[in-house]
């Protein structure tokens, strides 16, 4: 039988189970850098302007950190700079894609189920590769034509096709970490940390300036070919190239691993535990500890390089009021420069906020990965209760993003502090800050429980939310949404510490409704069967 048998039908059934999450996010990465051009065409409407955003906030290694280096000082290049952040959230969309039509349908057995049928053996790999890819170079000449008509095309399909360039590369990695283990958490931890990596490596390629020396790492990361297209500046379609040949090569490592392995089974072949499982995992708490403690740590390790790159980049955000007058006077008007610090600080801590939801939604959706797995099953079979067994992972859920939340916080003011001379004074300030994030945390949490209690096929819904939210807080501003809008997201009510007013009364409000959902989980989870819904 040929290996990529049924890969056409495969691919229409990819088609109608993200009928709508597919569409969704190609819209919104479609749709934002569009709203950058009014945007950011009122705010710099001249070559003056845009010539200080250069000086200022376009060198800046706040924003170089965040967004990529400034291609060229025009409206175009100030949409290209600001659109660097986008990249990034295309290739997690992407790696999440093909993880979950791939190793998540294996380790769930539908593929063994489809194998008995007239389906060649890497036609679920080959599927989901054509639906991820064909769905990024779709979002490409979109964004490509709906810029063009307001900038300068070249400029416009550079940017479409960086985002491509992204997301083509990524999905490669995940079909690779896709082979290489068994279990689908194991291979998005794999990919998400390349993803990582590769941004560390553009990173401190974009930040340690021309005489760092540093700058050449930008060819090893496809994060760094994002910025090295150089949209609207004499656009280097070559590099092109680079993502072409390194998307190939992932691919034919992916089906090589793919024609070694057993189905069900990865390359990297999972540890033997004890034949006899120890008397201490009897007790629910010590089993979902064992279950979480591998997230918890990975987490844990991802929050401190977080807080560390933020914290190190911190006193650059002062650099901004440097030949600058208008930024000098505003800001000392509303605190100097520390104002200006604390006010990036803050919003750092919305954003550690927003990654520490992405934990505590994964570690409380364990409980639907138990349960779809039937392991849930064998231990309700015991006299272990469903109320003991959904606190238990509830526990890790809560305990777990303010474990994490705290290593971001404490490292980000240690190295901020450091940087300042002025650790002691820091770290409490920035703690605090990243605290006060946990009830919104808390209550994506709570919603995730919510839906697997009553809702359990739609449990995944929560991921929405959470991109909902995450849009929200980094564009919605840019975007001038109304505030009715921007409310429903529980982190636009935390209180914007340090430097802001800490008021009580949304925190409370926020953990009124944390708590009456997981209630909701609880009950809901309580009454309905478990395995069938």
């Amino acid at each position: 039988m040929n290996p990529l048998t049924g890969t056409g039908k495969l691919v229409r059934l990819i088609l109608r189970r993200d009928r709508w999450l597919l569409p969704a996010w190609m819209f919104w990465v479609v749709v934002i850098p569009l709203s950058y051009v009014s945007t950011y065409k009122d705010l710099y409407p001249t070559a003056a302007d845009r010539a200080e955003y250069a000086a200022t906030s376009g060198s800046n290694p706040t924003f170089l950190a965040l967004y990529g280096p400034l291609p060229d000082v025009s409206l175009g290049g100030i949409v290209a700079q600001r659109a660097g952040f986008i990249p990034i959230f295309v290739g997690l969309v992407s790696i999440l894609t093909v993880i979950r039509h791939t190793r998540t349908d294996e380790q769930a057995g539908r593929r063994e189920l489809l194998a008995a049928t007239v389906v060649g053996r890497h036609a679920q790999l080959a599927a989901a590769l054509i639906v991820t890819m064909t769905a990024n170079l779709v979002v490409a000449v979109l964004l490509g034509l709906g810029l063009s008509g307001q900038l300068p095309a070249g400029g416009a399909f550079a940017i479409g096709l960086g985002f491509a360039v992204a997301g083509c590369t990524f999905a490669a990695v995940a079909g690779v970490a896709a082979q290489l283990t068994e279990y689908a958490g194991s291979a998005r931890g794999l990919s998400i940390a390349a993803l990582g990596g590769f941004f560390l490596v553009r990173l401190a390629a974009d930040t340690g300036g021309d005489n760092s020396g540093l700058t050449w790492l930008s060819w090893l990361s496809p994060l760094g070919w994002v910025t090295l297209l150089r949209p609207f500046a004499d656009e280097r379609w070559w590099v092109l190239a680079l993502a072409v040949a390194f998307a190939a090569a992932a691919v034919a490592v992916a089906v090589a691993f793919s024609s070694r392995r057993d189905i069900g089974a990865g390359i990297l072949a999972a540890r033997l535990g004890p034949a006899d499982a120890a008397p201490s995992l009897s007790n629910p708490i010590v089993l979902a500890w064992r279950l979480q403690r591998s997230l918890l740590l990975a987490w844990t390790v991802a929050m401190i390089v977080l807080g560390g790159v933020f914290g190190g980049i911190a006193q650059g955000v002062g650099d901004l009021l440097e030949d600058n007058d208008t930024l000098k006077d505003m800001f000392l008007r509303i605190g100097g420069q520390q104002g200006l610090i604390d006010a990036y600080l803050a919003s750092i801590m919305g954003t550690v906020g927003l990654v520490a939801s992405a934990y505590g939604i994964q570690a409380a959706l364990r409980l639907r990965t138990e349960e779809q797995a039937m392991h849930g099953e064998y231990v309700l079979a015991t006299s272990v209760s469903r109320a003991k067994w959904v606190a238990s992972h509830l526990l890790f859920a809560a305990v777990g993003p303010a474990i994490a939340l705290a290593a971001a916080g404490v490292t980000t003011g240690l190295v901020h502090g450091a940087d300042i001379g002025d650790v002691g004074g820091q770290v409490p300030r920035i703690l605090g800050g990243a605290m006060v994030q946990l009830p919104a945390v808390w209550t994506l949490t709570g919603l995730a429980l919510a839906l697997f209690g009553i809702l359990p096929r739609l449990s995944l819904a929560v991921w929405g939310a959470l991109a909902l939210f995450f849009l929200l807080g980094q564009l919605g501003e840019a975007m001038q949404l109304d505030q009715a809008l921007m409310d429903l997201s529980p982190f636009s009510h935390t209180p914007r510490i340090p430097g802001g007013h800490f008021s009580a009364m949304p925190v409370v409000w926020l953990l009124a409704i944390s708590l009456a959902l997981t209630l909701v989980g609880f009950v809901g989870a309580r009454r309905r069967d478990i395995g069938t819904a």
